[in-house]
This record gives C-alpha cells, sequence and structure tokens, in this order.
C-alpha cells in the first residue's frame, strides 16, 4: 500500500467511529496488505485520535485462543492501543449509540509499575515490572463490517488489526492482587448478561498463560524500537468468547 492509501483507509475508519456507520474489509480493497499494512493503518488512525486530544493509556492484547485464532486462519495474537476515552469504571452505564455492534470479553488486566520493553524479555521481567493484576472487561467494536454483503467474505486479521484490534472500551474491576497472588492459569471468570450466564472461561485459555501474552507484546513493540510505560494498562487477552452486547443489557463479571 502507498502511504496516501493507508492515510486513506485511516480517514475512512475514523470517519466511520465518529459516524457510527460501518466501512467495507480493508482485505478486499488490498487484498495484498499484509500485517505490516495493517499496523500502519493502525498506528495512522490512532495519530487521528491524538490530534483530536485523545492520548494513551496503555495496551490490549487479541486473539490469544486458538479458538479466536483458527476462526481468522493465523497463528499470532494481535494488539491495539488503549485510549483515555475508553476507561469505564466499573458499575457503569454505557451512554446509547457510544458503539456501533459492541461485545463483551473478559480478561485479566495488567498495571505496570516501571517501563517494558526490548527483546528477550523473561516473565520474571514482566512480574518485576507490574505494579497489580485487576479483573477486567474488554468492550470490542467494529468499525469495519463483519462481512462483505456481496461476497459474504468475512473480515481478516488485516480488517482487526486495522481496526484498532477492535478496540472501544474497558471496565477496570476495583480488585488489585499482586501479580504471583494466584496462578494466573486457573483464574475463572464467570460472565452473566442480563442475569443469565452466557461464558465462563480459565486464563489459561491466553497463550496457556496471560504472563506469556504480556512477553509477545513486549517482542512485537520491539521491532519498532517501542515498549510500555510506567502506569500503563495492558489488557492479556480474552479467555471467553465475545458476547454481543445490545442496547440495554447488563453485564456482571
Amino acid at each position: 500500500m502507498t502511504p496516501e492509501e493507508t492515510d486513506a483507509e485511516a480517514d475512512a475508519l475514523y470517519q466511520a467511529e465518529i459516524t457510527g456507520r460501518q466501512r467495507g474489509l480493508i482485505s478486499l480493497a488490498h487484498p495484498a496488505a499484509g500485517l505490516d499494512e495493517a499496523y500502519a493503518i493502525q498506528a495512522a488512525l490512532v495519530a487521528r485520535r491524538r490530534a483530536a486530544g485523545r492520548h494513551g493509556i496503555g495496551w490490549k492484547i487479541g486473539l490469544t485462543s486458538r479458538a479466536m485464532q483458527e476462526a481468522l486462519k493465523i497463528t499470532t495474537p494481535d494488539s491495539g492501543i488503549l485510549m483515555d476515552d475508553m476507561l469505564f469504571e466499573t458499575g457503569a452505564t454505557i451512554p446509547a449509540g457510544r458503539f456501533i455492534q459492541p461485545r463483551v470479553e473478559a480478561e485479566i488486566a495488567f498495571l505496570l509499575k516501571s517501563p517494558l520493553g526490548g527483546a528477550g524479555l523473561t516473565r520474571q521481567d514482566v512480574i518485576a515490572a507490574t505494579a497489580a493484576v485487576a479483573p477486567a472487561l474488554e468492550i470490542l467494536d467494529t468499525r469495519i463490517l463483519r462481512a462483505d454483503p456481496a461476497t459474504g467474505r468475512a473480515r481478516s486479521i488485516v480488517d482487526t488489526i486495522s481496526d484498532n484490534a477492535a478496540n472501544a472500551g474497558i471496565v477496570l474491576g476495583a480488585e488489585r492482587h499482586p501479580v504471583g497472588a494466584f496462578d494466573l492459569r486457573f483464574v475463572p471468570a464467570i460472565v452473566k448478561r442480563d442475569g443469565v450466564v452466557e461464558e465462563t472461561g480459565l486464563g489459561a485459555g491466553v497463550l496457556d498463560d496471560p504472563v506469556t501474552s504480556i512477553l509477545w507484546l513486549t517482542e512485537r513493540l520491539a521491532r519498532y524500537g517501542m515498549g510500555m510505560q510506567a502506569g500503563e494498562i495492558i489488557l492479556s487477552g480474552s479467555f471467553i468468547r465475545p458476547i454481543e452486547a445490545p442496547p440495554g443489557s447488563r453485564f456482571d463479571a
């Protein structure tokens, strides 16, 4: 893709977010685009949000479960950037119309007390940089159609990454726990919608250990000379399937 094409796709995504009207598949318009092109579009989209006054508060890691990777025919997670207007307090009510097609996932959030970056880091490096872990819900949304109406073709990893990894919101639980207080592989989630249990899962669904997910992000960012900063929130990845969140839904986790 040319720089002009990258900017045009970022503009279209930004307008889709503002207007609440989804745009077509980037993977269909640019069939040769790969992960590098997708992350370039994501960066251009985030730059537009920063120019509008927003700032980053952390990172999200997605597609960490085998089920989601197989659905998109990939073998790697993806990542996006959390921004200040995406953070909601536990118990919050999301205004009607804020999102287009929201879905909810359960995750373990890592709260960093020191910078974390560079290639070849270890599990102990992640633990040393983590102030606490907390329960969290991620709100997914898509500024891109889930499937092309003419061909039936579904979104690909290129579409998802370009769209800031389908990142839209985070509800951070009030609880804070030392990262070593529990074996994170066995931390469970029970998520209810309107009082009905929709999904359950274990932390092991995230690459067998949520800490491994954080290590994956450090390696990806290191390739671009980037890293995570003290005070940032890192969503390590969902270990339940996404739950549809139509207007009027109440979620408890």
